[in-house]
């Protein structure tokens, strides 16, 4: 499964709604297991930065290149664009990630 993070900064607060109104497109686009909008809590001290977070999983490169290809995508990213100043994205494999185990996360 590949984990998607994205990460915008607003280009001025008043863009803010737009933004998440732009990008609430992306929750209806089939191609993922799992897929989030949301807007910062701005409860990290060390990070404000961030205005909005996208997060989705999807179980195959194929369903997020699909996702990608998606004309919702195509047309968030034309209205969310003008809006942002900043965009950061990563996407993992999640069978390459560094946690810990099942059994010992529960202590």
């Amino acid at each position: 499964m590949i984990r998607h993070i994205v990460f915008f900064t607003a280009a001025s607060s008043s863009n803010l709604e737009p933004i998440l109104d732009g990008l609430a497109l992306l929750t209806k686009i089939p191609h993922a297991r799992r897929l989030e909008v949301a807007q910062n809590r701005r409860s990290d001290l060390a990070s404000k930065e961030v205005d909005v977070v996208v997060y989705g999983e999807f179980d195959t490169d194929a369903e997020l290149a699909a996702y990608k290809a998606h004309p919702l995508y195509q047309e968030a990213i034309k209205r969310v664009r003008p809006l942002r100043e900043l965009r950061l994205a990563a996407d993992y494999e999640i069978t390459t990630a560094r946690a810990p185990l099942a059994e010992n996360s529960r202590h």
